[in-house]
């Protein structure tokens, strides 16, 4: 039906070329990953036979047809049909019994996710991380990205406040105070991954940093009182 020469060690699958999931496909195969993309959309499939040769028009997606393009073999599948629920559901069911490693799902609403969850899926939200990770480059104008890895997992780019310039980051200890690790420190194109504790701020420096939401939050309070003072 789909062929004969199935690859055994595809990394990642994708069901559903909408915008997120043609997106998702383009970014991963420009990474180099191997995939294997399934929509029901004949003129989507052909665009990406580009990028992949595992490739494929799938009308139904029932568990016979999941298995005979043969994403089994994926390491991650990821089902981007967030707006069709009862597909979405079903998919994803699909995936986890067929015995997919990981399978992660889109989806719009929280009970939607929910329900993804229960099957065992871990669940993305890409309009509201959006909405997030602009909310929070928003709220101060220092702040120059923002990515929600999970609930516990931020990370953020942030331009050194004037207060913290000429302290070291022993004297700072922003660990402690926020729970907040800096993870490197740029300056003028230059990016210093092993940041030692003696190291002095200076101006324009930008610090990469890692933590909760929480002490994200708090940092931008600091940055916005510096700011107002």
């Amino acid at each position: 039906m789909f062929g004969k020469q199935k690859k055994e060690s595809i990394t990642y699958g994708i069901v559903g070329l909408g915008r997120f999931g043609y997106a998702l496909a383009m970014e991963l195969a420009e990474s180099g990953a191997e995939l294997l993309v399934i929509d029901r959309d004949e003129e989507k499939v052909r665009e990406l036979r580009e990028i992949t040769e595992n490739a494929y028009v799938v009308k139904n997606l029932d568990k016979k047809s999941l298995l005979d393009t043969g994403i089994r073999n994926c390491e991650v599948a990821v089902v981007c049909i967030g707006e069709q629920m009862g597909t979405s559901i079903l998919t994803t069911l699909h995936l986890v019994s067929i015995g997919v490693p990981t399978v992660i799902a889109k989806a719009n609403s929280a009970e939607h996710g929910e329900i993804l969850e229960k099957l065992g899926a871990e669940v993305v939200y890409p309009e509201r991380d959006m909405a997030i990770r602009l909310a929070h480059r928003l709220e101060s104008s220092q702040i120059l990205d923002y990515v929600q890895l999970s609930k516990k997992i931020n990370i953020t780019k942030v331009v050194v406040p004037d207060k913290m310039t000429g302290r070291s980051i022993m004297d700072l200890d922003i660990r402690s105070k926020l729970g907040l690790n800096i993870i490197a420190i740029e300056n003028h194109e230059n990016v210093m991954e092993d940041v030692r504790p003696e190291y002095v701020l200076r101006k324009d420096d930008i610090l990469y940093l890692s933590g909760s939401a929480e002490g994200l939050h708090k940092l931008t309070e600091f940055i916005e009182k510096e700011r107002m003072a």
